[in-house]
Parts: C-alpha cells; sequence; structure tokens
C-alpha cells in the first residue's frame, strides 16, 4: 500500500505498481506523473466516480482495479488505454458499459456485484478475453457476439435476471469454469431431492467454535467440536457471510454442496446448521487430516486462468494416476446428481501422498479431496443435451488439470504418452469431441496397470 503523501513527495518515481485507498473522491492527478512507467493501478476502495481522460496517456498500464468505488457507468477512458488488458470494477454501482470503454486487448474484465442491465454487442470484437466475471448483476441476456470470444475460458454469470442459459454458451471452444446459479431458470432446491440422507439438521447449541481455520469470499471455517449423542467430535464449520462473491451466491453454494453427497473424493458435507441465533446459514463439515495439503495456488494476474503450483512440486507417474482418478470419479459423481462444480482447479483440491494406511511400504498413493461448491451450479439432469454439454465442458477443465499434472510429473515420456493423449483429447475445441467422465475413468483404469508404480 502506498500514501499520496509518497506521491506528492516524489517518493515512487518510476513506480511501475501504485496501490492508493484514502477515501479518494477525485482522482489524484499526481499518478499521471508515473505515466512513462505505471503498470499495475490499484484504487480498490475509494469513492472514486470518474477517471481522468489523460489516464490514456498511461501508455504502459495493463492493469487497474476500482472496485468498491462509487462508478455508476464503465469509464470510456478505458477503451483508449493502449497496453490494458486487465479491468476489475467490482461492487460499484454500474449500470452502464459503454461499447467505448471495452479495451482492444482485453483479457481479464471483473464487473461483479453491480447493477448491470445489457452489456455491448462489441464485447464480442474483444477476441483475447479469457475471463469475464459478471455474477451479481441485472442481466436479462447476455449478448449473442459473445461467441465470438473463442478465447473465453472462465465465465461467472450466477445471480443475475437470466430466464433461459443461452443455447450456445456450453458450446464455447475453450470454455472450462462456468457458474449460472442463482439465475430465474435455476431450480436449485430440486438438487435436493434424494439427498435427504445427508441433510442432516444440527443445533447450533450442539456447536462449539474454535480458532479460524480459514476465510474465502463467502464464508468462514472454523475449528468446532460437534456434540453427538454417541460422543463429541472435532469438525469443521463454514459460516455463509450471505453477500455476493465473485462466484455467486453463498445460498448455492450451500445448496450445491448439500446436493452433492458423499463420495470419498470430495471434503463433504456432515450436516447444516439452521438455527443460527442470528439468522446465518452454516455448514458442518469432516475437519481434514493435516496430512492433506492445497495441491496449488489460484491463478495470478499473470497467468489468468491457470494455477500457480510450488516450483519444487514435482509427482511420481503413480501418484498422478491417483489423483486424476479421485478426480475422475468426483465429477462423475456431481454430475450424476445434475451439479457442475464450475471451479474445477487444483486450487481446490486437497492432497496427500502419504500411505492410507500407517507402515504401509507401497509408495505413497495420490489421495485428493475436491472441495469449495462457490461457483457450483444445478442442472436439470433430464435434460440430456444439455447435460451431456456442461459435463463436456467440465472435462475440458479436468484436461487443463491433468496437462498440469503431468508437466510435473518424473515419468518417462513413453509411459505418460497414453495420458498426454487423454489430456489433448479433453481440450478438443468441439466439446462433443470430448469423452465423458465415465469414458476417462475407464480409459484411466485401463492405463494404470501399465504405468511403473502403479499396483493394479
Amino acid at each position: 500500500m502506498h500514501t499520496l503523501e509518497q506521491l506528492r513527495a516524489g517518493e515512487l518515481c518510476g513506480a511501475r505498481h501504485l496501490k492508493l485507498a484514502e477515501n479518494l473522491a477525485v482522482f489524484p492527478p499526481e499518478i499521471l506523473s508515473l505515466k512513462e512507467t505505471l503498470e499495475v493501478l490499484d484504487l480498490t476502495g475509494n469513492q472514486l466516480s470518474e477517471l481522468p481522460d489523460a489516464l490514456a496517456e498511461c501508455k504502459k498500464l495493463r492493469i487497474l482495479f476500482c472496485s468498491e468505488n462509487n462508478f455508476t457507468e464503465l469509464p470510456e477512458v478505458l477503451g483508449r488505454c493502449p497496453a490494458l488488458t486487465m479491468v476489475g470494477f467490482k461492487a460499484n454501482r454500474i449500470a452502464t458499459v459503454p461499447a467505448a470503454s471495452l479495451p482492444a486487448r482485453l483479457r481479464w474484465l471483473i464487473l461483479t456485484d453491480n447493477e448491470i442491465e445489457t452489456l455491448p454487442g462489441e464485447l464480442g470484437r474483444c477476441i483475447d478475453l479469457q475471463k469475464l466475471m459478471l455474477s451479481g448483476n441485472r442481466l436479462h441476456e447476455l449478448p449473442e457476439t459473445l461467441a465470438g470470444c473463442h478465447c473465453l475460458e472462465l465465465l461467472r454469470i450466477a445471480a443475475n435476471r437470466l430466464p433461459a442459459l443461452p443455447s450456445w454458451l456450453p458450446s464455447m471452444p475453450r470454455l472450462s469454469w462456468l457458474a449460472f446459479a442463482g439465475n430465474p431458470f435455476c431450480d436449485e432446491q430440486a438438487c435436493l431431492n434424494g439427498t435427504s440422507e445427508f441433510t442432516t439438521e444440527i443445533p447450533w447449541q450442539a456447536i462449539s467454535l474454535g480458532d479460524v481455520l480459514g476465510e474465502g469470499a463467502s464464508g468462514v471455517i472454523y475449528r468446532a467440536e460437534w456434540a453427538r449423542a454417541e460422543g463429541p467430535g472435532a469438525v469443521a464449520v463454514k459460516l455463509f457471510k450471505g453477500a455476493v462473491t465473485s462466484d455467486g451466491l453463498p445460498l448455492s453454494e450451500m445448496t450445491a454442496s448439500l446436493a452433492a453427497g458423499r463420495h470419498p473424493n470430495l471434503v463433504g458435507v456432515m450436516g447444516r446448521v439452521s438455527d443460527h441465533p442470528s439468522g446465518i446459514s452454516a455448514l458442518v463439515m469432516p475437519l481434514i487430516d493435516p496430512a492433506f495439503a492445497t495441491l496449488a495456488g489460484p491463478p495470478s494476474l499473470d497467468s489468468c486462468t491457470r494455477d500457480v503450483y510450488g516450483v519444487d512440486l514435482n509427482f511420481t507417474p503413480a501418484q498422478v494416476m491417483a489423483m486424476v482418478q479421485g478426480v475422475a470419479a468426483a465429477a462423475r459423481h456431481l454430475h450424476e446428481r445434475g451439479i457442475l462444480h464450475g471451479d474445477l482447479y487444483a486450487h481446490n483440491l486437497l492432497y496427500s501422498l502419504q500411505p492410507a494406511m500407517p507402515h504401509s511400504s507401497q509408495e505413497a498413493p495420490g489421495r485428493v479431496l475436491l472441495g469449495d461448491f462457490g461457483a457450483a451450479s444445478c442442472y436439470d439432469r433430464a435434460d440430456e443435451v444439455l447435460a451431456g454439454r456442461l459435463e463436456r465442458l467440465e472435462v475440458r477443465a479436468f484436461g487443463c488439470l491433468l496437462a498440469e499434472l503431468l508437466a510435473r510429473c518424473d515419468g518417462g515420456d513413453a509411459d505418460l504418452d497414453p495420458l498426454h493423449r487423454l489430456a489433448g483429447e479433453c481440450g478438443f475445441e468441439v466439446p462433443s469431441r470430448r469423452p465423458t467422465f465415465e469414458q476417462i475413468l475407464t480409459r484411466l483404469a485401463a492405463m494404470a496397470t501399465s504405468l511403473p508404480g502403479v499396483v493394479a
């Protein structure tokens, strides 16, 4: 974090990155003193409603964040910034998106939690667009020209007013991560039909909260103790915040989490709390073995749609095989229940390379648990055409994950060739040519018998 005082004193001369949050109501002209060097400008958390035309003089400006301000219109000057590729205006009061405001090289656009009802058809001219985040607006439709954005991989349109999922959307060639829950066409409660055995009601007075284990956009997770009839047990409890997130609504996340039921490769839910004294929604989950760790970090500003892995992280072919079999099995389970995870990424996977049984002499497998249903969406499984398209959309996300793991695998090229071919087929730009998760699991089982270190 920088200060306006530093900027005015010349202490930031030549800076490439600038972050100011001082309740600013007017854009400080001193920022333009950095126009020859400035690449990243973060003005999140101020009271701004306009940007000066002179911002276009910042020829190297690549990334601009103006979230949590008072903009009612996406500024047209953005379209004149020649190097701008990432624009973030989350949680403003934006109702209008002029065609002129869209930068020619736009790669990542964040307009979550605004008041947008329509988008310009010119959005389809942003041929480099990879990531588009529109959850929490008032959209009744998407411009059909968006179908021409063939590089689009991640799309968030949850919590809008869409009467139907556009028919062309699941057929986009590279779309892999999609969230659409919380729209009028989504019958999320239908997802819970037949899952009553997994929706145990847990009284709040039976829960004793402990330390915070983690916090995300949708809620806070605590270590807790559940006083059950058979004796107290350690659990994790997620208390939802209630506000719209970049992915969608916390209520949609809770519904999908419950509807997912139980599976050995899902983090899973033990029950829900419906009588919190403040009316807060809460889920009770198993306390994860500390042997598990997050597989990767989320995408960076530069990687855009690709996770960031530890530089020294490597796996054996056996470990990769065990992990991708677990992920594919979890994904098949979800789609059998009409659930699109929407965020099938390594940063939502917990993994452990320790043996499942203590003192095992066999090579440690790669155990995985898929979690975080913040972007999950329920769909009508009876609509076989839609179900097939959404499953194959998620298959591309699986293919990206498989390719990332193979890039960190120590096996010989010949041993891994079948897995590389599978990753390629999962990424076919014609979605109907991609395999289903059932077919993927069948092929993985056959491959496993020939991989070194894999016990048949």
